[in-house]
């Protein structure tokens, strides 16, 4: 990929991955706040500026070597907004609306950003200097947000799907799965070097955009 490829990919994706990844962890703050933790909101994380957010190696380095190699798989991750779990009303019933607001979140942006898309290509011949990226952007978010969704939400701790599956299994179950949660992150790039992840999780990502992006083209 050349120098003018690169610079146009990241120009693409930037603001899509910003967004993602931010809305994502404010999210989790927010519904957090709703339900008696205010730690996020004291710290000065419930907001949508990107500089409280931004992580230098997982919104910035990460994504911008995806792009450069032409991975397939695009991902990225802001700073987790912090969550006291023992503030919560009822500890264990929250925990899981506080994991599911994150993937919940980037869904809605995927559907949003289908009607942006839709929106993008009734514009007239002569908006086409405008037309053109807010299109790519919009095709950009819905995937980058069906990544974030459809992988937080597999059943491993510390994912948002691992925190949601603690919270509803019985208690002893719960407990078990919630022991994984510092072999995570390891079990999770074995998975990835392996290609057993994106077995996974590529057909329903793929799937999703598809179907949204031919929604909006349709």
């Amino acid at each position: 990929m050349d120098i003018n490829s690169i610079i146009h990919s990241i120009s693409i994706w930037a603001l899509p991955v910003i967004f993602a990844v931010v809305f994502h962890e404010v999210a989790h703050g927010w519904v957090a706040d709703r339900l008696g933790d205010d730690t996020a909101r004291w710290m000065g994380r419930l907001t949508l500026n990107p500089i409280k957010h931004i992580d230098p190696v997982g919104t910035i380095l990460i994504p911008i070597l995806l792009v450069v190699v032409g991975s397939h798989f695009l991902f990225g991750y802001a700073k987790p907004v912090p969550i006291d779990f023992r503030k919560l009303r009822d500890p264990k019933r929250d925990m899981v609306w506080v994991a599911a607001a994150g993937p919940v979140t980037n869904l809605i942006l995927a559907c949003v950003s289908a009607v942006i898309l839709s929106l993008a290509t009734t514009l007239p011949m002569g908006m086409a200097w405008l037309a053109q990226p807010v299109a790519l952007m919009a095709q950009a978010s819905i995937l980058i947000n069906m990544v974030l969704c459809v992988f937080n939400l597999l059943p491993l701790p510390p994912l948002d799907g691992g925190r949601v599956a603690v919270g509803l299994l019985p208690g002893p179950m719960g407990y078990q799965l919630s022991r994984l949660e510092p072999f995570g992150f390891m079990i999770i790039v074995v998975l990835l070097l392996t290609g057993v992840l994106q077995s996974i999780i590529g057909p329903l990502i793929m799937g999703g955009s598809r179907m949204l992006v031919g929604w909006a083209l349709g």
